[in-house]
């Protein structure tokens, strides 16, 4: 018994040393950030924001635990990237403190400029689009499960990869709010969406997507293209 306790201790620092931080009164919402394991971390890592829903919104940063990319992170998921998950204490989530939060975490840390994810749902769903839909430039691709947006976002909206999901039987967020951003996003140019909704499911049910590896996988899939010289020239 007493060797096998020594070998276990022997092996922990071999382990992965993936670390999970609560950070108070540093940036423009307190928040939640996984840094990778070092050899990731120190390969310039992407960044993946996540936005929760009204409910986990407040002054204690363990509710942002409760369901998503926390939760999936605590439960053992590898995620190789630095994960931010923010907290409102009231009301929606502010596109400029969102940005802000990101930069201040880019400060800190090399990471992957071309490589910035954020992912919501419910109230988080609409804070991504308007997050993207504000600054497309910033971020690389986004997930909003029964969320909604502004038709006002929607051709800036369509210029990022977009994966948004609803469930048809969602009653405190009606699908029809994700099918009014869908159809005014592809009145610019839908050819970067991709759309779904699950007959029957309830608002509730669409937090099992963060427990499958398919929203994960699309979303580390994707990198934004610098402009070439032509077609910087071109916009000049």
């Amino acid at each position: 018994m007493r060797l096998i306790l020594i070998l276990t201790l022997s092996i922990l620092p071999f382990l992965s040393n993936a670390q999970l931080k609560a950070v108070k009164g540093k940036s423009s919402y307190n928040y939640w950030i996984h840094l990778p394991e070092d050899s990731v971390l120190n390969s310039n890592p992407p960044v993946l924001i996540f936005l929760h829903g009204r409910s986990l919104s407040g002054s204690d940063l363990n509710k942002v635990k409760r369901y998503g990319v926390i939760s999936e992170l605590e439960k053992g998921r590898n995620i190789p990237a630095i994960v931010i998950a923010p907290q409102v204490k009231s009301g929606a989530w502010d596109p400029d403190k969102l940005l802000t939060l990101l930069k201040d975490v880019q400060s800190q840390y090399t990471t992957d400029t071309s490589r910035v994810y954020v992912c919501g749902m419910s109230m988080g769903g609409y804070g991504t689009l308007h997050f993207i839909g504000k600054y497309p430039e910033k971020l690389t691709a986004g997930v909003a499960l029964c969320g909604g947006g502004k038709s006002s976002d929607a051709c800036n909206l369509s210029k990022v990869p977009l994966w948004i999901q609803h469930g048809t039987a969602d009653k405190p967020v009606p699908v029809s709010e994700s099918r009014n951003i869908v159809k005014a996003i592809k009145a610019c140019d839908g050819s970067n969406l991709i759309y779904k909704e699950i007959p029957g499911a309830s608002h509730g049910a669409m937090e099992r997507e963060f427990r499958k590896d398919d929203m994960y996988d699309w979303l580390f899939s994707k990198e934004k293209v610098a402009p070439s010289t032509e077609d910087q020239m071109t916009e000049e």
